[in-house]
This record gives structure tokens, sequence and C-alpha cells, in this order.
């Protein structure tokens, strides 16, 4: 009997996944490639395309698929960065009857709700919101990079612990063990030499994003600089939330605002970004109960007007 598949894949900065489902939801197959965000940069369109092949093969060999006698019914797809230079590369790579080229938001959104209307709010490196409602609008808010956005995202924070650190030791700031903890780990000499450091190619975005992790290490060691910035990057974050749902939902709709990114692993951040939105009664916020990839694969099944309850996800996508 011929059995029908549908793929939905998750194209991030770090990590390329891709999962195959059978026509009853079945996942059979799932892969990892390298990170496929950078199309337009040097070697970036080699990359990309090893990341999409490479994640494949995986799947399919874990599927026992043969990957030259298979056509997706249907394909979803969604990348960090958008997907308007992928798109035509993907033709080239993939065999479906039907394909969807779209951003992350979108199907960590499916993933988080496992396809029903609500919210999510990403925090990694940097930050969106983004929304569907049960008409099937959306609306986003934020993810407009560091230099002009992604509040409460790792960069910001990161960002500014180092403000604060420079402010005290110019003398116009309150003390904080942000400074000791910031230059350990770097290895800078002052706030001023590590303020350089980050201007330089050996702290690219995400790794400086990275050291937003020590900014909840000194706040739970009573810190209250650092308190304040993440409850600040907490209400900025659930500010993102609220102007997603005043573009989609009436007031008295419950609404579920899901959470994800390694910003959320702050419990302080994460204590005060559920309290400001829980705090009319009409949002809940959930952890997510399946991960990108997963949110992808729901999407093909979406296009192929199938609604299927996933099964056999793996771990790492729950």
């Amino acid at each position: 009997m011929n059995r029908t598949y549908y793929l939905g894949v998750d194209g991030g900065q770090s990590s390329t996944n891709a999962m195959i489902g059978d026509e009853s939801g079945r996942v059979v197959g799932f892969g990892r490639g390298g990170p496929c965000n950078h199309v337009k940069a040097s070697e970036g369109r080699a990359k990309f395309t090893g990341a999409i092949l490479g994640c494949l093969a995986d799947a399919f060999k874990q599927a026992s698929l043969d990957p030259g006698t298979i056509r997706f019914a249907s394909a979803c797809l969604g990348f960090s960065g958008g997907p308007a230079d992928k798109e035509a590369i993907l033709r080239d790579l993939l065999r479906a009857d039907n394909m969807h080229v779209t951003h992350d938001a979108a199907i960590a959104l499916s993933g988080a709700t496992a396809g029903d209307p609500g919210i999510i709010v990403i925090a990694g490196t940097g930050s969106i919101a983004f929304g569907r409602n049960a008409r099937g609008e959306t609306a986003r808010a934020g993810g407009w990079g560091y230099v002009f956005g992604d509040e409460g995202g790792g960069f910001d924070l990161t960002r500014q612990a180092l403000r604060a650190v420079l402010r005290h030791e110019e003398g116009w700031g309150p003390a904080t063990i942000l400074r000791p903890i910031l230059l350990k780990e770097t290895g800078a000499s002052d706030a001023n030499d590590l303020l350089h450091r980050f201007y330089t190619t050996d702290f690219p975005r995400p790794r400086i994003a990275a050291f937003s992790k020590l900014v909840d290490i000194a706040a739970n060691a009573g810190d209250p600089v650092a308190v304040q910035l993440l409850k600040e990057g907490a209400g900025e974050l659930a500010a993102y939330a609220q102007a997603v749902r005043h573009r989609l939902f009436l007031d008295p709709d419950p609404i579920s605002v899901a959470y994800i990114g390694g910003v959320f692993r702050s419990r302080i951040l994460l204590q005060r970004f559920r309290a400001i939105l829980e705090g009319d009664g009409q949002i809940c916020v959930v952890a997510p109960r399946y991960g990108p990839a997963a949110g992808a694969l729901i999407e093909a099944y979406r296009m192929a007007g199938l609604t299927c309850a996933l099964s056999q996800v793996p771990e790492l996508e729950k």
C-alpha cells in the first residue's frame, strides 16, 4: 500500500530540524542538520543546502524511506530570517505537491499550541511575539533586530548588563556584581575593555546573547540591578504579547500565551512575565506543547486539509 508523507522543517541560527509524518499524524522520521539562516552570506547557499539535505537524510534514514521515491503531499518550512531568499532554493531540493515557506515564529506558535489559536513569545538571541486567532488572522510585535528592537532577548539583556557596569565604573550608577562576573567570564580587564571586545568579530551576537545567563546568576545572588534588568525584560516581552492580543482577540476571549527561548530559563523573568500577563484573568501563560519542527509538520497537515493529533514526537520536540 502506498503511504502518504508530510514534512515539517525548522531552520534556525543553531540547527535545522526535519520531521516526517504519515497520514495518521505519526512521526516516522526526525533529522538534524547545521544552521541555515544566512543564505546571502559568504558560502551561505552551500551551507543552507547542506543543512537541509543533511537533516532530510537523517529523517529519511530513521523512517526507513528511500529519498528518491518520496514526494511529500505537503511540506512546511519555517526559517529564522524569513523565507524570501530561500524558497527558490528549496524548490530545487524538495519534491512536494504543496510547499509553504514561512518564518520561524509561525511554526513555533503552531508547535507551542498544537495548532490551536494563541500567542507565542520567543526570547532567544532576539525576541518576537506572534499570534493567530480562530479566524486565521495573524499579527506580530517585535523581531526588529538587535539595533532597533529585540527587547527582552538575550542580546538585549547582555547589552543592558554592560551598560549598568559602565555606569557604575564611571561613577553614575549603582554598584552591581555584574561587573566582576562579566569580566571573569570574558577575560576583560575592565568594562571599557569588554565594550571594545564586544564590537569585534570574536563576539558575534549569539555569543554575546549567551552571557545573558550571567544576569540571572547575579539576580539569584541577590543583586538588585540584575533583578531589575530581568523584570524590565519580562515587562517588555509581556508588552509584545499584549500588543498582539489587542490586535487579534476580543477582551472576553480566553487566550493561551506560550513562551520559548533561553531567556525564559530565568525563574525570576518567567515569574514576572506570567504575573503581568495573567493579572486580568483572561490570559493563561503556558509552556509550549511541541517544538517548532513539530509545528511545521502540523502546518503541513493543515495545508492538506488534515487535523492530526501528533504521535511519537521526539522528546526534544516536546
